[in-house]
């Protein structure tokens, strides 16, 4: 019995360890099979996808995900060219689009966005990013890199650093990092510290300390995981202005580093990571963004079929 079948993927608080460890292992099932074999797996099936918010990553991922086995995709990418400027609602274009597909993805500013279109859709709904809150195939795709990369998650010292109050990726990973035995280090500047809203879940399930210094922590960490200053929410750009830059890893720092840690970055950088730590054998985020294609066409195939595949 596949448990995942028409399930909607609105946050990774959804899923457990043993799920997640399902999915892991369906994903390397996944890239072991031949093309052929992976084109039948959703063959004549359709995505559908909604974003209100831009994105070329996320979107083209799922695009190639699904084309990889055997289904198309369809959708807004772009919301200035559709219905919404004419003022159609959320909940009515997630219905027209539900009729058009066999699975929606959707990325919108509002929080809670997925998970109200979950409750209109006759289709299951994956949430490509809502709000402020959560990116959950976004964390399925780093936990599972780490897990390719270090043979293992459990006992690892991971750092998070960058902006940790509006990147909705830390929150997702911290949620599925809380499935584990990790001791974590959250490094940012103060006006960008972990939301305390969040903290009282996060801290149920995970050992995490703060700080402000990246240097005090770059030689004791397995797992570098750095985001970028997620300028479009702040509310006043002089705030932003004050914080642009805070972090920048050269090849100072991955001198500094363990020999085998390795760096993520759920990407788009800015100047966060400089192009001349791309060549080192410690970069892993290009390798981790082709990871997420595999993830989410394990996610789709596990989804649309229920016998899984």
């Amino acid at each position: 019995m596949n448990e995942f079948y028409n399930k909607d993927i609105i946050s990774i608080k959804d899923f457990s360890k043993d799920q997640l460890e399902k999915i892991f292992t369906s994903t390397d099932k996944m890239i072991q099979l031949d093309s052929s074999q992976r084109r039948e797996i959703c063959k004549g099936k359709t995505l559908g996808y909604l974003f209100y918010e831009p994105s070329t990553r996320t979107r083209l991922s799922f695009d190639s995900a699904m084309a990889s086995i055997g289904g198309n995709s369809l959708g807004i990418s772009n919301i200035s060219s559709s219905s919404t400027q004419k003022g159609e609602s959320l909940a009515d274009t997630v219905k027209i689009m539900s009729i058009y597909s066999d699975i929606l993805v959707l990325r919108h500013t509002l929080d809670g966005s997925s998970r109200f279109a979950s409750e209109i859709s006759d289709k299951p709904v994956i949430n490509a990013g809502s709000g402020t809150e959560e990116h959950p195939t976004q964390a399925i795709q780093d936990l599972y890199t780490i897990k390719k990369e270090k043979k293992k998650i459990d006992g690892l010292k991971i750092g998070i650093v960058g902006d940790l109050k509006y990147g909705r990726t830390v929150y997702s990973l911290l949620y599925g990092l809380g499935n584990y035995d990790v001791d974590v280090r959250l490094i940012s500047p103060e006006s960008l510290r972990i939301r305390s809203d969040s903290t009282y879940d996060i801290k149920k399930n995970i050992d995490f300390t703060e700080s402000t210094k990246l240097e005090d922590h770059i030689d004791e960490l397995d797992v570098l995981y750095v985001t970028r200053i997620q300028k479009e929410r702040f509310p006043d750009e002089e705030e932003y202005l004050k914080v642009k830059g805070s972090y920048v890893v050269g090849q100072d720092l991955v001198n500094q580093m363990k020999d085998d840690s390795i760096i993520l970055h759920p990407l788009p950088r800015i100047d966060e990571i400089s192009t001349e730590v791309d060549k080192t054998k410690n970069a892993k985020y290009f390798q981790q963004a082709e990871y997420g294609k595999y993830t989410r066409a394990t996610l789709l195939g596990l989804t649309l079929n229920e016998n899984g595949f």
